[in-house]
């Protein structure tokens, strides 16, 4: 079966096509440049783009798959969460699309996408296992009990963790999306020089908070911490937060498989951390941590078996994942 899938839920357009669960094409149009004197997305711009890009993405798409449009079977796209004007683009597109040719639908949950993503390389993976979504606009730990069933242990209280890492990328003046560059920046420096503090370290729950290292960040800068050291320090403690709270819940609910993804799952002391524990750790392959439109077609080609969605289906700015199975 060959899957088409979309997704433009924030300020990248992804366009993927899946044949039989394996990916053969993923094209995506970035939008760092667009944004980048902003330091962070505008969503009026976003939007815009990506009515621009998409038809192009779309052929280079099909070109690298080597078929043609009439070949797809299954469509599908990005409901939500996201930015509600930028997934309104790629969701209304793909219905256009399963319109004209007579194809089924299948409107897919963002964060279920990330899931299947990180999924791909290990096929034999089964559930239950935990899977941590940490990218730039989410922060999520659930328990997957089964195929399609999520159940949200913990959150972000308010900065997701790609947000934290390019907030603070700022301060130090690096560029944007920082993160990549904070984590070159830190490799350079010692993170015990600036003791930052592990947010929510005695909670009794799952979920995660990164403001008040923002502030603390800040606050070194301003005692004229050198800029590596601050960079090195923020990462250690938001690792140690992101991974703490993993290994309590893979303990307490006796589960012993980890899927990762989001764009902080590109960060090296990140897996280096999740990989120490005795979990079973699985991440997506290159190219696939951050928003694309082949964990869409995955997630979509999982669901095949089932009856094709009205093309009635809105976006929706916020959508718990619970909600939708």
């Amino acid at each position: 079966m060959w899957v088409l899938g979309i997704d433009t839920s924030c300020d990248d357009t992804g366009v993927g096509i899946v044949r039989d669960g394996q990916v053969v094409s993923n094209q995506v149009a970035s939008q760092t440049l667009l944004h980048q004197a902003f330091g962070g997305v505008v969503p009026e711009l976003a939007s815009r783009e990506h009515t621009q890009v998409i038809d192009g993405l779309l052929q280079r798409a099909l070109e690298q798959a080597g078929i043609g449009l009439q070949d797809i079977e299954l469509i599908a796209a990005t409901r939500g969460p996201g930015l509600i004007g930028a997934l309104m683009v790629g969701l209304t597109y793909a219905k256009g699309l399963a319109y004209a040719l007579g194809k089924p639908f299948v409107a897919v949950h963002h964060l279920e996408g990330h899931i299947y993503a990180a999924a791909l390389q290990e096929p034999e993976v089964a559930p239950p296992f935990l899977a941590l979504i940490a990218s730039g606009g989410h922060t999520h730990l659930f328990l997957v009990p089964s195929w399609g069933k999520y159940r949200l242990l913990g959150a972000t209280m308010d900065d997701a963790a790609g947000e934290a890492f390019d907030k603070v990328a700022r301060l130090l003046g690096l560029g944007y999306p920082g993160g990549p560059e904070l984590e070159i920046l830190a490799r350079d420096g010692d993170a015990n020089k600036v003791p930052f503090a592990v947010p929510l370290k005695d909670q009794a729950g799952y979920d995660f908070s990164f403001s008040g290292m923002k502030t603390a960040a800040a606050r070194f800068i301003q005692k004229g911490h050198a800029p590596a050291d601050v960079a090195a320090g923020f990462q250690k403690a938001a690792v140690e937060h992101l991974a703490g709270v993993v290994a309590r819940a893979a303990r307490d609910h006796e589960v012993a498989t980890l899927l990762v993804s989001g764009g902080v799952a590109q960060n090296g002391l990140l897996r280096e951390r999740l990989s120490g524990h005795s979990l079973r750790v699985c991440f997506p392959p290159k190219g696939l941590s951050t928003d694309n439109g082949a964990m869409i077609a995955l997630a979509a080609f999982r669901r095949s078996g089932e009856k094709g969605e009205s093309l009635a289906v809105t976006a929706q700015a916020y959508l718990p994942l619970e909600s939708v199975n």
